[in-house]
């Protein structure tokens, strides 16, 4: 019988194939960084996965975010990723939660027998409360920083958020988990200095949120696959 994942265990071995059909992977935000993390885990064995982002696509998204086709824009994300990961493996076991990650909220997604959580979400709070709910729960978290901003993915790294620098969202990080107590979260960052965005002349400053950074579509999809690449090996490594 023809084994869509045949290649891919001509590197990871047969075991290791087996052994990420049998893990739940948990991808918080489906963006830029998230939709393409959680895409490489799926196409590479991942078989359960939970999804979680309570947005839907949207024009500007065009430019990064996987799941933004003209055809989608205002569907929900997590609706369209599931869509699309059932194209890749009909065998796939998508959990969807059109849910915005609050103290109120987070008790609302099901992480028991979860073997990895992915932080892919862009508000601090959220990322703070989920780490608390990963460490709580003895569940191995890796957390996105910032890809807005950047243009080098060779300045892309995986590591301890103490050693982070150039990172102004990992900055704010470091401080509110020390404030905590919590120590030894793995992140993904980039050590190139942010660039600052510049309005294109035709676009009126005022339709534009103050802080929106500015993006590419290769950082964070380039981010979004090491973070997947990472969790693979660490699960296939650990059982």
């Amino acid at each position: 019988m023809e084994n869509q994942f045949i290649r891919s265990e001509m590197l990871l071995t047969e075991n290791g194939i087996k052994t990420l059909q049998n893990s739940h992977v948990a991808v918080f935000g489906v963006g830029g960084v998230g939709g393409h993390c959680i895409e490489t885990l799926v196409r590479s064995g991942v078989k359960e996965v939970s999804i979680i982002d309570n947005d839907t696509v949207s024009l500007s998204n065009l430019n990064r975010q996987i799941v933004a086709l003209h055809s989608t824009i205002g569907q929900s994300k997590v609706e369209v990723m599931k869509k699309r990961l059932l194209d890749i493996n009909p065998n796939a076991i998508i959990h969807t939660y059109e849910t915005f990650v609050l103290k109120d909220t987070i008790d609302e997604i099901d992480l028991v027998g979860v073997d990895y959580i992915i932080d892919c979400i862009d508000t601090m709070v959220a990322k703070i409360l989920l780490i608390e709910k990963a460490k709580e729960m003895q569940i191995p978290i890796i957390c996105s920083m910032g890809t807005g901003n950047k243009l080098d993915p060779t300045k892309l790294q995986i590591g301890d958020i103490s050693k982070t620098s150039y990172d102004p969202v990992a900055k704010v990080l470091r401080r509110e988990l020390k404030a905590r107590h919590i120590k030894k979260v793995e992140v993904l960052w980039s050590t190139e200095q942010p660039i600052k965005p510049m309005i294109p002349w035709e676009v009126n400053p005022n339709i534009i949120k103050r802080n929106v950074p500015g993006s590419v579509a290769f950082m964070p999809n380039i981010a979004g696959i090491m973070l997947a690449g990472h969790v693979i090996l660490q699960i296939i490594d650990k059982k």
